[in-house]
């Protein structure tokens, strides 16, 4: 049996004259996009120009939903009240996908970004009002949540799909939890060993933690950050490997249109 997997980044990340990450090359290895809402950034037509781009490569395309924090880039955390949280989910997800539709594609799942991400990863409560804002924009839309947290089982008794996620290029605790971006060798930088660690996940669901030991992480989706230093070189690096290996990159939420 071959295995799959899903690649995935975070593109659209762009704001008028400030370019972020190079989403042409990105969409040209990944294969689905979580493509930004305007709250963490994003402007209406650079949104338009990426989902475009997605659309005519067949990447599948995804919500990323955040806190409205276009000067933290969405990685301050905020204490929202249930109903303002339920709202801002559901209005970024209306929003792109209007922006879909008029580039011929379809939004199929939602994932969180940055520093709300990491809040529902834990944050029954948090987690309960994007669930809900999920729900009320479409209950077909699949939550993308961080491997072994507990926001998928939350989703999942809730009614919605979920898929789990890695991160290539995030170092990992003993718990299966990242490690923080403040702390030393959060992130890896070095395309031949995330690739070389991708695929150990793949074949046999571990990774090695920043301590040294073996950790089981069951995820159906790896993301490269688009952001990062390096991250096309990285994508480029992961899907090369995963062909070498015979390990197949697709969508796991289907066809996008």
């Amino acid at each position: 049996m071959t295995t799959t997997i899903d690649l995935n980044s975070d593109l659209g990340e762009g704001y008028g004259a400030w370019a972020m990450g190079d989403d042409k090359a990105m969409l040209s290895i990944v294969s689905s996009a979580n493509i930004a809402c305007g709250f963490h950034a994003g402007d209406p037509a650079g949104l338009l120009r990426t989902l475009h781009e997605a659309a005519d490569r067949g990447v599948a395309v995804g919500a990323h939903v955040s806190y409205p924090d276009r000067v933290g880039f969405g990685r301050r955390d905020m204490d929202v009240a249930h109903d303002e949280l339920v709202a801002d989910v559901v209005y970024q997800i209306g929003a792109l996908q209007g922006l879909a539709r008029a580039a011929g594609t379809r939004v199929t799942y939602v994932k969180p970004h940055g520093a709300l991400y990491n809040r529902i990863a834990g944050d029954a409560k948090q987690g309960r009002a994007v669930i809900e804002g999920v729900k009320l924009a479409d209950p077909a839309l699949v939550l993308m949540g961080l491997a072994g947290a507990p926001i998928l089982a939350q989703a999942e008794a809730a009614g919605l799909a979920t898929v789990a996620e890695a991160f290539a290029d995030r170092a990992y605790t003993p718990q299966g939890a990242l490690v923080s971006r403040r702390e030393p060798g959060a992130v890896i930088h070095d395309p031949a060993l995330v690739a070389t660690r991708m695929v150990q996940l793949a074949k046999h669901g571990t990774l090695t933690a920043i301590d040294g030991s073996t950790i089981r992480l069951a995820a159906r989706s790896i993301c490269v950050h688009g952001d990062s230093p390096g991250a096309v070189a990285i994508a480029r690096a992961v899907r090369e490997a995963f062909e070498r290996e015979g390990i197949a990159i697709r969508g796991f939420a289907g066809a996008p249109a």
